[in-house]
């Protein structure tokens, strides 16, 4: 294989799920994430896949931080192939209620450092003649809901990004694509399911038939396997003619 992913917040959730099947594939993998055994995290699953590994728990908060965790990638596995964008927060609120910092920090991890990682593996991914950005968006990228202003603002900016990332990168064997789950259990859903039990008074079994379920057609939580099928399948050599499309894996949601 001989090649290399980078995925943020690959340490949990979605994200190491996805960096999982890319080692299984022989892939050497940059893991991204806060979580304090993240290196110990990294290190299990390239004994187990044989495959070569680094860490880093870089800021996405910060532009320097993420233009750090390239270079050190690069440094580390003199290449870089595929870059996913994953990483992201959530917090629900009413627009009148939305804290200032909770909007910001949700602009700049779920969408600004989807940039500046982008703009940072650009002349590698040229000098390469091959690049993969996948980013994951959501359907919130494509639908909304209340109480999620800046999550529903940042996806959606992320799928209009894609598509220009993807025009420029056309002729250099650049692509550029999003995939927009619908509910995923992971660590970041769980929280939300008990904070919105909390906010509608209502049981966590009542939240997920009722609040989170309601809009798709096919009432159970998206697999997390889905997601990782179809990040390798855009990591593809033979993907180059896939870009700048959103993927959409939301049980029927948008079709309604």
């Amino acid at each position: 294989m001989n090649k290399t992913a980078l995925i943020t917040g690959s340490t949990s959730g979605i994200g190491l799920k996805i960096a999982t099947s890319f080692a299984k594939e022989g892939y050497a993998i940059m893991f991204h994430g806060l979580e304090k055994n993240g290196l110990e995290i990294a290190t299990e699953i390239g004994k187990k896949y044989n495959v070569k590994v680094g860490f880093s728990n870089a800021n996405l908060l910060k532009s320097s931080e993420i233009e750090k965790l390239i270079e050190e990638t690069i440094a580390t596995f003199k290449s870089i192939h595929v870059l996913v964008n994953n990483a992201g927060i959530q917090y629900v609120a009413p627009v009148k209620d939305f804290p200032n910092e909770k909007y910001e920090n949700i602009i700049a991890i779920n969408m600004n450092a989807v940039f500046y990682a982008s703009k940072a593996v650009w002349n590698q991914m040229e000098k390469q003649q091959f690049g993969r950005i996948i980013n994951i968006s959501s359907v919130h990228g494509l639908r909304a809901s209340e109480y999620k202003t800046a999550y529903v603002t940042a996806k959606h900016g992320v799928i209009g990004m894609t598509k220009v990332l993807a025009l420029e990168g056309a002729n250099k064997n650049i692509t550029c694509n999003s995939i927009c789950p619908g509910y995923v259990k992971t660590p970041l859903v769980i929280n939300q399911i008990k904070d919105q039990a909390q906010a509608h008074n209502m049981s966590e079994k009542d939240v997920i038939e009722k609040v989170l379920l309601k809009k798709q057609a096919v009432k159970e939580f998206i697999p997390v396997a889905a997601i990782s099928d179809m990040t390798l399948l855009l990591a593809k050599d033979t993907s180059t003619t896939i870009t700048g499309t959103s993927f959409t894996l939301d049980g029927g949601w948008t079709a309604q």
